[in-house]
């Protein structure tokens, strides 16, 4: 079970402790802000942090650029998602994906 969005709306650290959680998906709106002045460096940093002392899995949501994806890979977090790594496909080119690493267009495929 993953907390989705986690830092924002109902998904609070509350939720650690009222269920079964094995991974935290870190809110895209924080791992937009990776590179920029402020403070999300910080709390993207602490949550990965807090996640590993509880054992649970990260996963970063809306990974758009390198620079994003080697700063999540350096502060130890286990898994991307986003346009980086692949545009949304259609379960028919899933199959070629797993296959061969390499995405494949993806036209007309809502995400």
């Amino acid at each position: 079970m993953a907390v989705d969005d986690f830092g924002t709306g109902y998904s609070s650290l509350s939720c650690l402790r009222r269920f079964p959680v094995d991974a935290l998906k870190i809110d895209e709106s924080f791992v937009g802000q990776i590179n920029a002045p402020g403070d999300d460096r910080c709390i993207v940093t602490a949550v990965i942090s807090m996640a590993r002392s509880l054992k649970l899995r990260v996963v970063a949501e809306g990974v758009e650029t390198l620079e994003q994806l080697s700063f999540l890979r350096t502060h130890g977090c286990d898994e991307a998602q986003g346009y980086f790594i692949s545009r949304p496909v259609a379960p028919e080119q899933f199959a070629t994906l797993l296959r061969t690493g390499i995405p494949v267009p993806s036209v007309g495929v809502q995400g």
